[in-house]
């Protein structure tokens, strides 16, 4: 079933601004809608397309799990901080969170909910029977790939990035926000590192361009007995231009593309084997020390406590942690060479999860606490990814510390 058209005589005038490009590609007319994903102009321009036009399918620059959240906002009370940590996900949950706070801000200055757009496009759809296409690659993907994508030092200007979206609490007038439409949240939230580097605009725009492009076809390609007519695709403008010269130009079998761009690039190996070579040094000069002089090996494989465990442990009550994550830290960093696994940051955020329960309040007010620097304190999830990301750099400078002290006193 499809949208039945309802005339309106506001349609050229609510349209007028409106980023809209058409593409006729197999027999199927896309509608490509660009939005900013905070502004009331962008919802009613998506309710004035609906209801003018009719349309076979809506397809929304929506994951699965962006979708869910907007369907089900009570989903992420259902976390469990235990597996978060556990599989190595605490990462890209906090990524997350600091990128939909960025666009809170946004939306509490003007009463307009985050990707309130695309959920207009999906009700408007569903309201009508007509079927709704998420289109976009998960974000955790994304991010993944924008973070392999840089090198080494890069990372910091990305880390420096979401760090300067959470701190930053000036307001941004109205005609501002309608700007942001002329780029995407992901880079909009990277400011201007995104546009200065290649790897990581490829991975957070062209690549993404490239894979609903992809998916599109692949929709509609699903009965070839009776492809759809007409399909509107509501995405952030910043995509537009992209999207539609991939819709047009793109030749290659549309499953394969996808599947080449949902996959996640291996890690690279050498900072692992540069970690493990620092640590193997370090243990080195240690019995080195004792065999110059059992004393001074002992005091060697002391400093190798005091400053990793004393770092990590900094870290844990820098982030307010419990005595008992604090105490976790301090035992689990100087024992990190004997035991792969889950890293002391880990073993810590877990200590503190379990002796401060996260309550349904804490899940509630996570994404309004964590649009301003000081909720990462107040809020016990936001505060146990904290704990996690605080003593895994305590750590590792301890580490650093300490074979810098041993090699001192050795020589």
């Amino acid at each position: 079933m499809s949208l039945a058209p309802i005339a309106s005589d506001a349609l050229p005038e609510m349209l007028a601004d409106q980023p809209i490009e058409r593409v006729h590609r197999d027999g199927t007319e896309y509608v490509l809608l660009g939005t900013a994903h905070v502004s009331r102009a962008s919802v009613d321009a998506v309710d004035t397309m609906l209801g003018h036009e009719a349309f076979d399918a809506v397809a929304v620059e929506l994951c699965e799990s962006r979708a869910q959240g907007m369907r089900d906002p009570e989903a992420f009370r259902r976390t469990d901080l235990f597996q978060v940590i556990r599989q190595g996900k605490a990462g890209m949950v906090a990524a997350s969170l600091v990128l939909s706070s960025f666009q809170q801000r946004l939306g509490d200055q003007y009463g307009v909910q985050p990707g309130a757009e695309m959920k207009a496009a999906m009700d408007g759809a569903e309201h009508a029977g007509t079927r709704v296409w998420l289109v976009d690659r998960e974000v955790g993907t994304t991010l993944k790939r924008a973070w392999r994508s840089v090198g080494f030092w890069q990372r910091f200007g990305l880390l420096g990035s979401l760090l300067a979206s959470v701190l930053d609490r000036e307001q941004i007038a109205e005609h501002e926000i309608e700007k942001l439409k002329q780029s995407d949240l992901l880079e909009s939230a990277f400011s201007d590192f995104a546009s200065q580097s290649e790897p990581l605009y490829r991975s957070l725009i062209a690549e993404r361009d490239a894979y609903m492009a992809a998916r599109l076809r692949e929709e509609a390609a699903r009965d070839p007995a009776a492809p759809p007519r007409k399909v509107l695709v509501v995405v952030g403008a910043g995509h537009l231009k992209g999207l539609a010269t991939a819709l047009r130009e793109g030749q290659d079998d549309p499953a394969a593309t996808v599947a080449a761009l949902a996959s996640t690039p291996p890690k690279a190996r050498w900072p692992k084997w540069l970690a493990l070579g620092l640590v193997l040094a370090v243990f080195a000069l240690i019995a080195y020390a004792f065999v110059r002089n059992p004393a001074l090996g002992a005091d060697a494989l002391r400093n190798w406590v005091l400053f990793t465990g004393g770092f990590a442990a900094l870290g844990a009550l820098l982030a307010g942690g419990h005595p008992l994550s604090i105490a976790a830290a301090f035992v689990a960093a100087p024992i990190k060479p004997f035991r792969p696994g889950i890293p002391a940051g880990g073993i810590s955020a877990m200590a503190e999860a379990w002796v401060r329960k996260p309550r349904v309040g804490d899940f509630e007010t996570l994404r309004d606490q964590v649009s301003h620097w000081s909720g990462w304190w107040r809020n016990r999830v936001a505060r146990t990814l904290l704990n996690f990301f605080l003593v895994s750099i305590g750590t590792l400078v301890g580490e650093y510390s300490a074979g810098i002290h041993i090699l001192k006193s050795l020589f």
